[in-house]
């Protein structure tokens, strides 16, 4: 998980990403998922810039996201 930016700076992108993308977290978290299958942090960022419009800043933070709460499945 790459992040380029300061915590407090990525909790103020996941909060601002609905009202940017038009979608909630949960929604892109199933575009990844269902998505080509990226394995790479910088690729999956990539795709969702590249397919989806998304702000570089935007898709890092639902990367990271996702990475996170895939992790914490794994962990429960």
């Amino acid at each position: 998980m790459s992040l380029h930016h300061s915590e407090e700076t990525h909790q103020q992108l996941v909060a601002r990403i609905p009202g940017a993308t038009g979608r909630e977290l949960p929604e892109w978290f199933r575009e990844l998922e269902d998505g080509p299958g990226l394995v790479r942090f910088e690729e999956r960022v990539n795709w969702l810039r590249d397919e989806h419009g998304l702000s570089h800043g935007h898709a890092t933070a639902i990367v990271h996201e996702h990475d996170m709460v895939r992790a914490q499945r794994k962990i429960s």
